[in-house]
C-alpha cells in the first residue's frame, strides 16, 4: 500500500509537470501569434502568465518587451530587456533592443554601449549596424551614422530604408547631392513606396526646384491617395510659389480626411488671411484654439486678423492671452502697443512699447537663441508651419486622442490653486471626496486654496497680493502670523503660479519641499504636507514641458519587430523628446508619503500616459479609482487609454461610467468611438 501511494504521488507530480510544460507552450504560442498580428495588449497578457510560470525564461521577457515597446511603453520595455540580459548575459537580442529603448530616451551613450556588447557577441549580425546607425543619427553624430549605413548597405544593398536613412544623414551634413542620390536609389529599389518620393520632393523644394518637387508629390499621391502628408507638403510647395488656390485645395483635401488636423487648419487660416478672407481665417483659427487652447501663435495671429478688421478690443484680448501664455513675447507687446494707440490709450500703449523694447534688449543679451526666441522681433510668426506632428502616426486615429473636433484630450492634472474665498464645507455634497489630511491641509492654510484640475475656476478671481494675504490683514489670510518656512514658500509659489511666473513658482515649490523636513519639529503635519508640495511641483514641471511641446511640436517614431533589424526611418527634420521623469518621481514620492490619496495616482496615470508607459498608466488609474470610486475623470482617462490599446469594450464601459459621474465630455467621445456601426 505504501509503495502504491508513492507511485500515485509520483504520477500526480509528473502529470502536473507535463501540464505546466503544455501550458507554457500554449501561452508562448498564443503570445507570439498575437505579437506577429500586432495584438500587443493580448500578447502581454500571455507573456505575463508565462513570466509567472517560469521566471527564468529570458525569451518571455524579450517578447513582452517588444509588445510593450510597440504600445509605447518604452520604460516597461526597457525593464523587460534588462531582465532578459540579466538572465542571459550573452543574449544579443536583449542588448540590441535595450539599446533602442535607450536611444528613445536620448541616453545615447548607454545605447551605444549596448550596441558594442551586441556587436562583440555577434559581429556578423548586420542588422545591428542599421540600428546603431539610427542611434548615431538621433545623437546627431551624422558621420558615424553614414559609416554604419555604409556597412549595412554593403551587405544588404537592396534595402531602400537604409538609403532613406543615409540620405537623411547626408542632408544634415549639408551634402544635398549625396542625399538626393540616396533618395534616387531608394526609389529605384522600391518604386511603389511613397516615402522616397516625399523625401526627395521636400529636398527639391528646399533647392527651389518646385517643378520636380511637385512632380514627386504627385507621384507619391498616385501611389497612395490617402497619404495626407504628401498633400500637406504639396500645399506648402504651392504656397511658396504663391499658387494659393492649389495650396488651399490640397489643405482642403487633408481636412476632408482629417477634419480636426490642427496644423492644417492653422495653415489654411493663414492663407485665408493673406487673400483677405478674414472671416474664414477667423473660423479656422477659432477651431485651432478650441483644439489647442495653449497655442500662443494661434492667439497672436488671430489678434492680427482682428486688428486688420479694426476690431481693436478683440485684438487686445487675444494679445493679452498670448502674453499670458508667454510673458516674454516681445512682438505681442509691440503689436498690442499699436492697437492701444489706435484706441487712443496712449499711456498703456507707451508702457507696452517700453516693455517690448526691454525684452528685446534682454533677448539680444542672451547667447542661446532658444532662451528667448519669442522676443525676437525680426522673426515672422505668420508664416506657414510644416511640422510632421499630425501625420507621424497615421495608423493611430488619435494619438492621445487629441487634434480632433471633439475635445477628447486627457482630463488634466490635479493641483492646489488659490481660491477667492474659503470653501464652506458644512453642506452635504453627494460623492464629494473626503480625506481628513487633505481637509486639514486646506483648513490650516493661511490663504484659501482648493484642489482642482481646472485651469480656470468659474466665478473665481483671486484678489489681493501675497503680502496682504499673509502679512497684512484681509479676509484671505490670517493676518500677521509666523508661518513655517515650508508653508510660506508654498503660498509664495501659488501666487507666482497665479501670475504665470512659472520659473519663480517652481523655485518656491522646491524650497517648500526642502524646508518641510526641517519644519517637522515645529509643525505636526509638515511631513505629510510635504507630499502636497511635491504634487504641485510635479504638476508644474509637467505643465512647463507641455508648453514647450506645444511650440516645438515634432515627433520621432521608431517601430520594432522581432525579426532582427529595426525598420526605422529617421526623420529629415529635427525632433524633440520630452522627459516627464522628474514629475513622475515627485508624484511617486508623494504617494509613498500619503499612499491613500487618489489624486497622486490620477496624476501618475496622466504622466505615465504622456511618457508612453500605458500599462503603468492604467495601473495608476486603477489605484485612483479603488481609493475614490466616484472619480469620473479617472474613468474617463482610463477609458481613452484602453481605447488606444484597442480594448474598446472596456474603454467604452469606463466612458459610460464617467458620464454617469458627471463628466459631460464622455458622451461626445462615446458617440464617436463606442456606437456600434449599423448597416
Amino acid at each position: 500500500m505504501k509503495r502504491l501511494g508513492t507511485i500515485l504521488v509520483m504520477m500526480v507530480l509528473w502529470s502536473q509537470a507535463c501540464l505546466a510544460q503544455y501550458d507554457k507552450d500554449v501561452f508562448s504560442f498564443r503570445g507570439r501569434n498575437a505579437l506577429a498580428d500586432g495584438r500587443y495588449a493580448q500578447a502581454i497578457e500571455q507573456f505575463n502568465i508565462l513570466a509567472r510560470l517560469d521566471t527564468t525564461d529570458y525569451w518571455t521577457y524579450f517578447y513582452r518587451g517588444i509588445a510593450k515597446y510597440n504600445l509605447g511603453d518604452i520604460r516597461g520595455a526597457q525593464q523587460d530587456f534588462d531582465t532578459s540580459v540579466r538572465l542571459d548575459p550573452v543574449f544579443t537580442n536583449g542588448y540590441h533592443y535595450r539599446a533602442i529603448t535607450y536611444s528613445r530616451f536620448g541616453r545615447y551613450d548607454e545605447a551605444l554601449a549596448d550596441f558594442k556588447k551586441a556587436i562583440d557577441l555577434r559581429p556578423g549580425f548586420i542588422g545591428l549596424y542599421f540600428s546603431r546607425g539610427v542611434t548615431y543619427f538621433l545623437a546627431q553624430r551624422f558621420e558615424d551614422a553614414v559609416s554604419d549605413f555604409d556597412r549595412y548597405i554593403r551587405k544588404e544593398p537592396k534595402d531602400p530604408s537604409a538609403y532613406l536613412n543615409r540620405g537623411a544623414s547626408y542632408l544634415f551634413l549639408g551634402d544635398t547631392t549625396k542625399a538626393i542620390n540616396d533618395y534616387n536609389k531608394a526609389i529605384k529599389l522600391d518604386r511603389f513606396e511613397p516615402e522616397g518620393y516625399i523625401r526627395r520632393g521636400r529636398l527639391y523644394a528646399e533647392r527651389k526646384e518646385y517643378d520636380k518637387a511637385i512632380g514627386d508629390m504627385d507621384k507619391a499621391i498616385s501611389l497612395d491617395s490617402t497619404n495626407t502628408f504628401a498633400y500637406f507638403n504639396r500645399a506648402i510647395m504651392y504656397y511658396d510659389q504663391m499658387d494659393y488656390n492649389r495650396a488651399m485645395s490640397d489643405l482642403n483635401h487633408v481636412l476632408k480626411e482629417e477634419p480636426g488636423n490642427a496644423l492644417t487648419l492653422y495653415n489654411r487660416s493663414l492663407i485665408y488671411a493673406q487673400v483677405g478672407d478674414y472671416e474664414s481665417a477667423l473660423a479656422d483659427m477659432d477651431r485651432v484654439i478650441n483644439i489647442n487652447p495653449g497655442n500662443v501663435l494661434a492667439f497672436y495671429n488671430r489678434a492680427s486678423y482682428f486688428a486688420q478688421m479694426g476690431r481693436w478690443k478683440d485684438a487686445v484680448e487675444d494679445y493679452d492671452k498670448a502674453i499670458e501664455l508667454y510673458p516674454d513675447f516681445a512682438k505681442a507687446y509691440m503689436n498690442r502697443s499699436y492697437v492701444k494707440n489706435m484706441m487712443g490709450d496712449m499711456k498703456s500703449s507707451k508702457a507696452d512699447y517700453q516693455t517690448a523694447q526691454k525684452k528685446v534688449a534682454e533677448y539680444r543679451a542672451k547667447t542661446a537663441d532658444s532662451e528667448g526666441s519669442f522676443a525676437d522681433t525680426t522673426k515672422k510668426y505668420s508664416s506657414l508651419l510644416s511640422l510632421d506632428a499630425d501625420f507621424a502616426k497615421k495608423d493611430f486615429d488619435n494619438e492621445l486622442l487629441q487634434h480632433r473636433d471633439i475635445d477628447i484630450r486627457l482630463k488634466p492634472l490635479y493641483k492646489f490653486r488659490l481660491a477667492a474665498a474659503r470653501d464652506n464645507q458644512m453642506y452635504a455634497l453627494k460623492n464629494r471626496y473626503e480625506n481628513p489630511l487633505m481637509d486639514r491641509f486646506i483648513n490650516d492654510s493661511h490663504v484659501p486654496v482648493i484642489i482642482t484640475n481646472l485651469d480656470s475656476i468659474p466665478g473665481v478671481r483671486v484678489v489681493g497680493s501675497f503680502e496682504n494675504a499673509v502679512m497684512g490683514d484681509s479676509n484671505l489670510g490670517a493676518g500677521r502670523m509666523t508661518l513655517p518656512a515650508s508653508e510660506l514658500n508654498f503660498i509664495k509659489g501659488l501666487y507666482e503660479l497665479q501670475n504665470k511666473q512659472f520659473t519663480s513658482a517652481l523655485n518656491y515649490f522646491d524650497r517648500a519641499v526642502e524646508s518641510a523636513e526641517d519644519d517637522q519639529t515645529k509643525a505636526k503635519y509638515a511631513e505629510f504636507y510635504r507630499a502636497f508640495y511635491m504634487m504641485n511641483r510635479g504638476v508644474l514641471r509637467a505643465e512647463m514641458i507641455d508648453f514647450i511641446a506645444s511650440i516645438q511640436n515634432n515627433v520621432q517614431t521608431l517601430t520594432m519587430d522581432d525579426q532582427g533589424a529595426i525598420r526605422a526611418r529617421v526623420s529629415d527634420q529635427s525632433s524633440y523628446t520630452y522627459d516627464y521623469s522628474e514629475a513622475i518621481e515627485d508624484m511617486r514620492q508623494a504617494s509613498a508619503l500619503v499612499p491613500d490619496f487618489p489624486y497622486f495616482y490620477f496624476n501618475l496615470g496622466n504622466l505615465y500616459c504622456l511618457s508612453s508607459q500605458l500599462v503603468s498608466s492604467i495601473e495608476s488609474y486603477d489605484k485612483a479609482i479603488s481609493l475614490y470610486p466616484y472619480m469620473g475623470d479617472a474613468y474617463f482617462n482610463r477609458g481613452l487609454v484602453l481605447i488606444y490599446l484597442k480594448d474598446k469594450e472596456k474603454g467604452c464601459i469606463d466612458l459610460s461610467r464617467a458620464g454617469e459621474l458627471g463628466v459631460a465630455d464622455a458622451y461626445s467621445v462615446i458617440s464617436k468611438y463606442c456606437e456600434d456601426e449599423r448597416h
